[in-house]
């Protein structure tokens, strides 16, 4: 339902995923606004659409994942790499899979599976970075 609410926000405003993931109790995402875009409203789009529809769908209210989004303005591509690396190995580290194309609900299960609309094929800067991960759907450690 996530991702689904996600492309369509997509839809909305101009902006591009670098990469995702969604746990249990939380989220994760390297999105970049388009030019004029403010990730505030994308976020708070994206963020209440979902918890109308999750919470109209199992009868609850209020905030589906805790607080506020929170973010950070990435900088360097030292920093990119790490909020890359920390954001696609969340369910490798929390022993969900044992890889991060095995997670469906992750940016390189994702795009495995084909679904069209939410990510692009990985950018060059990644492909510059992670060169073996599409082959080997794991990350180096940092």
């Amino acid at each position: 339902m996530f991702l689904s609410v996600v492309a369509r926000g997509k839809r909305r405003f101009r902006f591009s995923i670098d990469t995702l993931c969604i746990m249990d109790n939380h989220i994760h995402l390297l999105l970049r606004p388009g030019k004029g875009e403010s990730l505030s409203r994308i976020m708070q789009w994206i963020l209440s659409v979902f918890a109308v529809r999750f919470n109209r769908l199992f009868g609850l209210h209020g905030h589906v994942w805790y607080d506020r989004f929170k973010s950070v303005v990435v900088q360097t591509i030292a920093q990119f790499a790490h909020a890359y690396c920390y954001i696609t190995e969340n369910p490798v580290v929390a022993g969900v899979v044992a890889t991060a194309r095995d997670y469906r609900y992750g940016a390189p299960g994702i795009r495995r599976s084909g679904t069209q609309g939410l990510l692009g094929p990985p950018g060059l800067l990644i492909n510059l970075l992670f060169p073996h991960e599409s082959a080997e759907g794991r990350l180096p450690t940092s």
